[in-house]
Parts: C-alpha cells; structure tokens; sequence
C-alpha cells in the first residue's frame, strides 16, 4: 500500500512564527484603531467649526489641518523619546532618553512602529483639545507655539509618568487605561489656561451679562460630534494595546460597550438638564446634549475597560454633571470658552479618574479595603500631579507670548474676522454665491424665468375659521 502524501497536510508553526503572527496581528489591531483616533481630527474640525461664526471658519479648519502634521513632527523629534525612551538614572522616572527621532523605534527590544503611531494620535488629540477654546481671537503663532509643546513636551511628559513602566506614577500604582487625566485633563487644563490668558471675546461679556456668540452651522457641529463618538471607540478599544494575548477581546469588547454607553447616560443626562431649564429657559437644545455627550465618553476613558455596564452609564451621567456645572461655574467668572473645551475635558477628565476606584470591580464602593484605597490615593495624586504640570507649562508659554505681543489679534483683525484678515480666504466667499447665476443677486447672469401663475387667481388661505366647529380636526388645532 502506498504512503499517503502529507505535502498538503497541515504544518504546526514554529515558536518563532507564531509570535511573529501574534506580533503582526497586534500592529494591525493598533495601526486599524490609530486610524480610525486620526479621523477625530475631522470630527473636531467639524465640531469647532460650525461652533464659531462664518467669519472665524477657515482659521479654524486650517489649524486642526496643521495640527497632525505639527504633532507629528514634535512627537517624532523629540515626544515619543520622552514618553517611552528609556531613562537613566533618577531622572529616568520623569522622562524618557532614547529613541530620539525615531533612531531604535522598531528594532528588537524596542516598542514597535505601531505603538508609536497610535501613542502619536493621541498626541494629536491632546493638542487639537485647545484650538476651539482660543478659537476667534488667538494670533496663528501662538497656535503653532501651544501645538509644538504640547504634542513636544506637556503630553509626553505626562504619558512617560503614566504609561511607561518606569514612570513614577505607573510605580506608584496610577492606573489611567484610555487617558482621562493623561489625555483629557491635561488638553482641558491646558484650554482653561489659554482662555484665562486670552480674555473673552469681543462682545461676550456686556455689562456682566452673557451674549450669544452662537455659531454659524449647527448641523456641521452635529456632524462632527458624530465623527468623534464613533472615534472614541476606536480610542478607547485600541488602548488595549493587542488583542493576540489571553482577555484582549473580552477587554476590548467591554472597552467599546462601555464608550457607546457612557456616551448615552451623558447625552441623556445634557438632554434632561436642558429640558427642565437647568442653564436657561426649558427647551430641547442642541449644543448641551452634544458636549454632555463627548463628556461622558472622556470621562469613562480611565477605567472602560473593567466598569460594569450599569457603572459605565453612571460614569458618563455623572461625567456630564461634572461639565455641566464647570460651563455654568466659567461663564459666571467670565471665562470665555467657544466650545466647551474645559468644562468637556478638564471636568469629565477629573471625575473619569475618580470614577474607577470608585465604581470599578476593585473600587471603593464595592469593598473598602487597602487596596481599593490606595487606587484611589494614587489616582488622585495623579489628578493634581497632570494639573500642576499642564497649568504651569500652559502658564509659562502663554505669558511669554503675551509678553511678546503674539497673544491674541487685534481688535480690528477680530472684528473683521480671522478668515479676511489674516488669511485672506474666507470661508464663504461672497463671490461664490453672488456670481452664482441666480436672478435678483445683481451679479449674477440676469436671467429670467418666466411665471407660470401670472394672472392667475390669489390662492385661498385656510385658517381654522374655515374648518366646521365641532369637528375631531378643529378641537384638535384649537389646543395647538
């Protein structure tokens, strides 16, 4: 009987390339969720610019443009060496010393390439979180000024004390999974010291009362938040980091769960607020739930991963509180802040790092032991540790462009509008639309349509004096 042929049966891998697979599935996974954290640079673009007015709008969009690529720079000449080189000495706690320029980024024993593009987005993001609360009046070098050192310096800083294993925060027992303090608060603390050292705008202000500065194209702000919901997934499940070693799916699962539902209890939470006249008279606004919304998804970043479900929602419903009352606290003291930036950021950011050794499997609520203590002493020295940094840098590089006189515009650049006076391309130019061809814009091409009821008879009016008394249809409208 003749041997069976085992040239197309089935080959066991080797040790050396299973773990090459392993490896090349986790670059995907990171590399797949690093784009998809890349395309909340067009979810904040959108948000930020139908939340300013139509003279503000390409200043807005070309700053959150520049942004990645300026990030992506700083963050490849220097960040990513501070955050995840290693450090010598007792200075190796606080920042990191190799890898500077990328040299060593991907050979053996060092983080991968794709590490460094997901921790690069978040870079990005940290950094963006500032542009529309200084939107409207902030001089466009002192956007390149702030974007460099916080994508360069603040943030990396900051992830090397939490992320890296020899950071003093990561020994001390910090736990910040997606980057509520380290991502979130820092770009919100960060925001409230730019608005502080900028003033408010123009005509905000008047006689100690508040004046809407409503933005020009709430359906691009609602475009944009929905851009950044559907990032966050992909920002908070991709901080997993793989998804080859045992529990990353059953991790990045209940990562992407307890987003969407954070997210709900903030959104319903805004909703609810603005319903009962919390801020102003009852209606069914718009902007509120949408910025309670984001709050709730920043605030669950720091412990997504292990909250149950029913603490998720209470994470994002008491996420949304936390921004509700630090909007209604900043206008009060006159801080002027276009897009919520800090209430969103600094005040979701804060509770989120409370809010796992509270509600977390291992927090406080559910046993009060040594453990579950210290969690929660460690996080909140992390707290005041991420604030002191953030507004000590901010303070420094804004008082040395104020000192500078490349703070903030003029006041006739301001009234103009940023569009026309610095850029020199508006938004929306007037000759698109007046040179469109239509009749009666004068600059148009005149033509003329002729009117098909000319002559015709007026139409008549239906009002409810025409509808028989005593009718379903004419009680009906009489309620309305």
């Amino acid at each position: 009987m003749a041997e069976a042929d085992n040239s197309t049966a089935p080959r066991l891998l080797a040790d050396g390339e299973l773990r090459d697979l392993r490896d090349n599935i986790d670059d995907v996974f990171l590399i797949g969720n690093g784009i998809v954290v890349v395309l909340m640079q067009a979810g904040f673009t959108c948000l930020e610019a139908g939340s300013v007015r139509s003279k503000n709008v390409t200043n807005i969009v070309l700053k959150n443009v520049l942004d990645m690529f300026i990030s992506g720079v700083l963050y490849w000449l220097v960040g990513f060496a501070l955050a995840f080189g290693s450090g010598a000495g007792p200075l190796g706690s606080f920042f990191g010393g190799s890898l500077w320029a990328g040299v060593g980024v991907g050979g053996p024993g060092q983080p991968r390439m794709s590490k460094w593009f997901f921790q690069f987005t978040f870079a990005a993001t940290a950094a963006t979180i500032i542009s529309g609360a200084v939107a409207e009046r902030c001089r466009f070098v002192t956007y390149l000024c702030y974007s460099a050192t916080i994508s360069g310096l603040v943030y990396p800083t900051v992830s090397h004390w939490a992320w890296h294993p020899d950071g003093w925060l990561s020994a001390l027992g910090f736990r910040d999974f997606a980057g509520s303090g380290v991502v979130h608060l820092l770009g919100g603390a960060c925001a409230l010291a730019g608005c502080v050292f900028l003033g408010p705008r123009r005509g905000r202000f008047v006689g100690g009362e508040v004046q809407d500065l409503a933005g020009h194209s709430t359906p691009l702000t609602g475009v944009g938040a929905l851009i950044l919901a559907a990032g966050f997934l992909g920002f908070n499940g991709g901080s997993q980091g793989s998804i080859t070693a045992p529990g990353d799916g059953v991790a990045v699962s209940t990562a992407v769960v307890n987003t969407v539902l954070s997210g709900a209890g903030g959104a319903l939470c805004g909703l609810f607020a603005v319903r009962v006249g919390a801020l102003s008279s009852p209606a069914w606004g718009f902007a509120v739930p949408t910025n309670a919304m984001l709050a709730g998804m920043v605030s669950v970043c720091g412990a997504v991963n292990s909250l149950a479900m029913w603490a998720a929602v209470l994470t994002g419903v008491v996420g949304a509180v936390f921004f509700l009352a630090l909007h209604s606290l900043l206008l009060r003291l006159q801080v002027d802040d276009p897009l919520d930036a800090a209430p969103v950021h600094l005040g979701a950011g804060l509770w989120g790092l409370f809010a796992g050794p509270l509600l977390s499997p291992d927090g406080v609520l559910h046993a009060v032991t040594k453990e579950s203590l210290m969690y929660l002493a460690c996080n909140a020295a992390g707290a005041l540790a991420i604030l002191v940094w953030s507004l000590c840098c901010s303070a420094v590089m804004f008082t040395i462009l104020r000192v500078s006189g490349l703070l903030r515009v003029s006041e006739d650049e301001e009234l103009k509008g940023l569009d026309v006076s610095v850029h020199k391309e508006p938004g929306y130019p007037a000759s698109a639309w007046l040179d469109s061809g239509l009749p009666g814009l004068g600059l148009g091409l005149g033509l003329h349509a002729p009117n098909a009821n000319q002559g015709a008879p007026p139409p008549h009016k239906f009002n409810r004096q025409d509808r028989p008394p005593g009718t379903p249809l004419h009680r009906f409208t009489e309620r309305l």
